[in-house]
């Protein structure tokens, strides 16, 4: 899936945009986005086949119950593909890569919502 400089970039603009999002952003309880973006990488890259450090240092992934505190309703959840729609479209990659990370975010983030819309 290109590495972890492909990851490290995809987070890097993907955070950006949270950051543009102020009512998304407060989701993120640290102030500094720089560590919820290198547990994002982190986990992306041993998913995707890359080093285990991810585990290592925070165990099983255990999405679900990770994302449990948040309200993860269907604007939530579009605007996280949003934003990482966006990321993924600044990176470029190869259209195999593109659809294939594509079709894992939008799985993963229609399997962590976990609030009813209003």
């Amino acid at each position: 899936m290109g590495g972890k400089e492909t990851f490290q970039k995809l987070t890097e603009i993907f955070y950006r945009e949270v950051a543009k999002d102020p009512d998304f952003r407060a989701m993120y309880p640290e102030e500094d986005l720089g560590p919820a973006q290198m547990r994002l990488q982190l986990f992306l890259e041993q998913y995707w086949g890359g080093p285990t450090t991810y585990g290592e240092r925070r165990g099983h992934p255990r999405l679900r119950m990770r994302h449990h505190p948040f309200p993860v309703n269907s604007e939530n959840r579009d605007k996280w593909l949003r934003f990482m729609r966006t990321a993924l479209d600044e990176l470029a990659l190869p259209q195999l890569q593109d659809a294939t990370l594509w079709d894992y975010f939008e799985r993963a983030a229609h399997s962590l919502q976990n609030t009813p819309d209003n």
